[in-house]
């Protein structure tokens, strides 16, 4: 099939949406297909067999645009809108493979040429747009009809998690829909010369580390308010922070020292991926503190995998794939956590109980080739409902 794939976020990109697109691209490429890819202006090139990445016009004033809605992705969005209805008059498409609200573009496009198309559905848009501008809740139901009639009009939807596939069932209970959970990043190689990636402050100290991006639905005020009850208990204590934007940093770096915590939080910026394993290995507690949203954590699959214990939120952002064999689950307020991760930094055994149940089941559930098998289910249905829609 000739696919055109909508991917409205700057790609490439090594972070959660960008990464499982890519993931998506080796796929279809590898089967065969050939993909037509439209994206925004922003992002790094990568190549990819059978894939071809077209860019959406530099929009003067807009750069940097971060995750989740914004003013930013609406005009992008815009722009891709008509990019892609040039796209889709110049070219014969199969399908379309639209990512996040890029099923509101498939929906105009089905209905003006016909082409059906796949809901790639990373999070409920509704939900996302309400946690980002709480003044919008009048209009929740609204949202909420916009993503059931993308849904409904699919053929079919590509969910991540349990709680997506909820949620594109309530929509539209004939539709059908697949799940493919992210996967381990991570590899077996390790740091070949066999040094230390955290910096010497945390020598002999026992290291909590988060890894991502600080946006606020990821919880790192809680984390930070958490882990000063953490130093009560625990007085020689750090806290690894991996990722973030230079205001990011700049901001949660202030917010350390009103806290009263600045020398026992380090913020080592982002790395690559390529060191996430041997990062990953040298804590002691993985920690996800993420306070919304319904997809899991991309970094939960690399937590797992990394031989080191995770500390979460007991919302279902992570309940749905955690459990307390595979993690330390705490109540999303301070004192929970910081009670929680003190208790874990102090007991090895239970770290390295949870630990174990952990990369045993990361390895049956969620390698990539457990995500390929997946996807292959999800596509030869799609695969034969197109071929037959032909006929």
């Amino acid at each position: 099939m000739r696919i055109l794939l909508l991917a409205p976020h700057p790609f490439y990109q090594a972070r959660g949406t960008p990464i499982a697109v890519k993931m998506v691209l080796e796929f279809l490429g590898a089967r065969g297909h050939q993909v037509d890819v439209l994206t925004y202006h922003e992002g790094m090139d990568v190549s990819i067999p059978n894939c071809r990445i077209h860019r959406i016009p530099r929009v003067p004033g807009v750069s940097n645009i971060r995750p989740g809605f914004s003013f930013k992705k609406l005009v992008c969005d815009g722009v891709m809108f008509a990019s892609c209805l040039r796209m889709m008059r110049r070219n014969r498409y199969d399908l379309v493979h639209a990512v996040e609200e890029a099923a509101f573009i498939a929906v105009v496009m089905k209905s003006l040429t016909g082409v059906p198309y796949v809901y790639d559905m990373d999070s409920s848009l509704a939900e996302q747009m309400i946690d980002s501008f709480p003044r919008l809740e009048m209009a929740y139901p609204a949202l909420r009809r916009f993503e059931a009639a993308a849904v409904r009009r699919s053929a079919g939807v590509l969910t991540v998690c349990a709680a997506l596939e909820d949620v594109a069932h309530g929509h539209a209970p004939g539709t059908p829909v697949g799940r493919v959970e992210d996967t381990t990043l991570l590899s077996d190689t390790r740091n070949p010369n066999g040094t230390a990636l955290l910096p010497n402050e945390t020598a002999g100290a026992p290291v909590a580390m988060y890894v991502g991006n600080l946006e606020h639905y990821q919880g790192i005020d809680l984390l930070l308010e958490g882990f000063r009850h953490t130093l009560d208990r625990v007085p020689e204590a750090r806290l690894v922070i991996v990722g973030g934007r230079d205001d990011d940093i700049a901001r949660y770096t202030r917010r350390c020292a009103a806290l009263g915590i600045r020398p026992a939080v380090l913020f080592l910026g982002p790395k690559p991926v390529t060191v996430l394993a041997d990062l990953l290995r040298e804590a002691d507690v993985l920690v996800s503190p993420r306070l919304k949203g319904l997809n899991t954590p991309m970094k939960i699959y690399s937590y797992l995998d990394s031989g080191t214990a995770v500390l979460a939120t007991r919302l279902r952002t992570h309940t749905q794939v955690l459990d307390d064999r595979t993690a330390y689950l705490v109540d999303p307020e301070p004192l929970a956590l910081g009670s929680g991760l003190a208790a874990l930094l102090r007991d090895p055994s239970l770290r390295q109980r949870l630990a174990s149940h952990a990369k045993d089941y990361v390895q049956r559930e969620f390698t990539p080739e457990a995500a390929r098998r997946k996807l292959e289910s999800f596509y030869a249905m799609i695969e034969s409902r197109a071929a037959g829609a032909r006929a």
